[in-house]
């Protein structure tokens, strides 16, 4: 089964910058669309930003003109730029795949602690 494995984490102050990567096995990144979630201390984990097939994205309104999320399809890599990192940014970040309304499995997140 495919999984998804996020790298790139750390501790970081505010007005930081972070780059998160995300590798998949075999082709996955052939299809779907390939989104960052997050999930911070004690509350349920969201959608950070998505990018699609045709590279259309989305992101949440609160890292806006703050976050940048690319994919490179032939390399089976996604990344997600974070600048001015905010203490609330702290959370699990995870990589995954959505597919006709469907998520994959979670693989392996990467922690993102931002000090205020």
């Amino acid at each position: 089964q495919v999984q998804f494995v996020a790298s790139g984490g750390g501790l970081v102050q505010t007005g930081g910058s972070l780059r998160l990567s995300c590798a998949g096995s075999g082709r996955s990144f052939g299809f779907g669309a390939i989104g960052w979630y997050r999930q911070p201390p004690g509350k349920q984990r969201e959608l950070v930003a998505q990018i699609g097939l045709d590279g259309t994205t989305f992101y949440a309104d609160s890292v806006k003109g703050r976050f940048t999320i690319s994919r490179d399809n032939a390399a089976n890599r996604a990344t997600l730029q974070m600048n001015s990192l905010k203490p609330e940014d702290t959370a699990v970040y995870y990589c995954n795949r959505m597919v006709r309304g469907t998520l994959g499995s979670w693989g392996q997140g990467t922690q993102v602690t931002v000090s205020s």
